[in-house]
């Protein structure tokens, strides 16, 4: 049974991008307590499907793996970072003024905006009954608002952590 076959590099690069991505995207908004906006959900899932599909053909080492994949889990981090201040403003209110009047409503859902300043309703927001779940939301939105000099240096460490344990489980896994 040939597993490198094009319907099954489909399938291993679907199910990969869906599971990486639900877990990233519930990850970041549980940390930050903010909502993501539907179109950085859906870009980063297109790209992440269509690297993993590329590179589904032939079995990799660990750090070839690991070279590309802590990277990545920077790169998916700070763009969901983006998305979130683009679309409801630095401290996860919702952005008013000039970006609005230019579109970016558009792109980041029209719904109702609550006390927090999370989209309570609309197409846009992707995490947003997550969003409140834990209380810690509050207290890692508040630390990160404000950090310390070891905040930044924490945060890079986790991210690593997490490129390195993917890394490992897709190393095993081939």
């Amino acid at each position: 049974m040939d597993i490198s076959g094009t319907q099954f590099r489909v399938a291993r690069a679907a199910l990969f991008a869906a599971l990486v991505v639900t877990l990233s995207t519930a990850s970041h908004v549980l940390l930050s307590g903010v909502p993501l906006p539907l179109v950085a959900v859906g870009l980063l899932g297109v790209a992440v499907f269509a690297l993993a599909y590329a590179l589904a053909g032939r079995e990799r080492g660990f750090g070839a793996i690991a070279g590309l994949l802590v990277p990545l889990e920077l790169a998916a981090d700070t763009f969901f970072t983006a998305g979130q201040h683009l679309c409801y403003g630095a401290a996860g209110g919702p952005i008013a003024g000039p970006l609005r009047s230019v579109g970016f409503d558009v792109l980041c859902g029209g719904g109702e905006v609550g006390a927090t300043g999370a989209r309570l309703a609309g197409v846009g927001a992707v995490g947003t009954p997550l969003a409140g779940v834990t209380g810690a939301g509050d207290r890692a939105a508040a630390l990160l608002a404000q950090p310390g000099p070891a905040v930044p240096w924490l945060l890079l460490a986790a991210h690593v952590a997490v490129g390195l344990l993917a890394a490992v489980w897709l190393r095993r896994g081939e």
